[in-house]
């Protein structure tokens, strides 16, 4: 109950304000759950009591019943423990970080192709400094292949073949670009 503990002059439970922030953001996390795909939601640690309501809020397409069901969910939601609440806000960061881990990872793969096909042998050479464990030949062919396609206007199968395999290279090997600064500035002394 609210008021004022008479032993200690605390005030119990959380303020309004308090309550309205942490409505708030429960309904945030309903408008992500309901934002996922099918696969991604059976990923999550989600009770199995609001799968229906989630369910149901995606079916609904008129902006003020969605909306109506969003805010029937978010109270759903806060009848759970904190421990459910609290495991879903972590599962939905990870998806955010592991987002953003694969998209460098992706500029990464582009940025070694766009490089092997600009400067050749002295770009190969340097991959191969940075992940011994990679085929020079097969990469030398691809880079070759990817080039006469360019040439003869051919579709890009080499050019896919060969981010396929950087991909491969650096998602397996992991390589020293992870240990990288990005700003060359960090590693001098000062």
């Amino acid at each position: 109950m609210r008021g004022v503990d008479e032993e200690t002059g605390e005030f119990r439970g959380d303020s309004r304000s308090q309550q309205r922030r942490d409505a708030l953001e429960t309904l945030s996390i309903c408008e992500q759950l309901v934002a996922l795909s099918e696969a991604q939601l059976a990923r999550m640690p989600v009770p199995e009591s609001l799968l229906p309501e989630i369910r149901e809020a995606r079916r609904i397409t008129s902006h003020i019943a969605h909306k109506r069901q969003l805010a029937f969910l978010a109270k759903q939601m806060r009848r759970e423990d904190d421990d459910v609440l609290d495991a879903i806000r972590d599962a939905l960061d990870e998806k955010g970080d592991a987002a953003r881990r694969e998209t460098a990872v992706m500029q990464r793969v582009e940025a070694w192709r766009e490089r092997l096909l600009e400067e050749g042998d002295v770009a190969l050479g340097e991959l191969l400094d940075q992940y011994p464990d990679a085929d020079r030949q097969g990469l030398r062919q691809l880079v070759r292949n990817t080039l006469e396609e360019r040439k003869r206007n051919k579709p890009p199968r080499a050019y896919r073949e060969l981010f396929r395999q950087l991909r491969e290279l650096i998602l397996i090997t992991g390589g020293p670009d992870d240990d990288e600064p990005e700003d060359p500035a960090e590693t001098e002394p000062q």
